[in-house]
């Protein structure tokens, strides 16, 4: 069993599109086990994605990443990373493949409305990041 990180950006709560990106994770035999929505300022969004902090695209990822809520959520289940990761589909909307959340959804490279760990060691980071130690819900049934 693997977990990862998965953030419904900006975009996609705006949408009002939670509901199909949550079905879609589940239906894609991923389970939630934490879930939390926030209105990240921008120092926290800067914390998150400090790794792009010398990339020419930093500030504007920190302004769209605050400029509205997110929900944050922690998925598992069997490659939880690599099965997140081929729902959401390329990072560039215009590359994913059809029927993923970003084919389906995003408007942009910049506004591509989810966020996914992209290995065990990032997902580890980023579920600590949001979730501490103990926010995370074992599914017992």
């Amino acid at each position: 069993m693997e977990r990862t990180l998965s953030i419904i950006k900006p975009d996609g709560v705006e949408k009002n599109i939670i509901g199909e990106i949550c079905k879609r994770f589940e239906a894609g035999g991923l389970r939630i086990v934490a879930s939390r929505m926030m209105h990240l300022p921008a120092e926290r969004v800067g914390e998150f994605y400090a790794v792009h902090r010398e990339r020419p695209f930093y500030a504007d990822l920190v302004g769209y990443m605050s400029s509205g809520p997110v929900l944050v959520q922690v998925l598992e289940g069997e490659n939880a990373i690599a099965r997140n990761r081929e729902i959401m589909g390329a990072t560039d909307p215009a590359d994913a493949d059809p029927g993923t959340i970003r084919a389906d959804f995003a408007a942009s490279i910049d506004a591509n409305v989810v966020h996914g760990s992209d290995g065990p060691e990032t997902a580890a980071q980023e579920i600590g990041f949001f979730f501490g130690d103990n926010g995370v819900c074992p599914r017992t049934r």
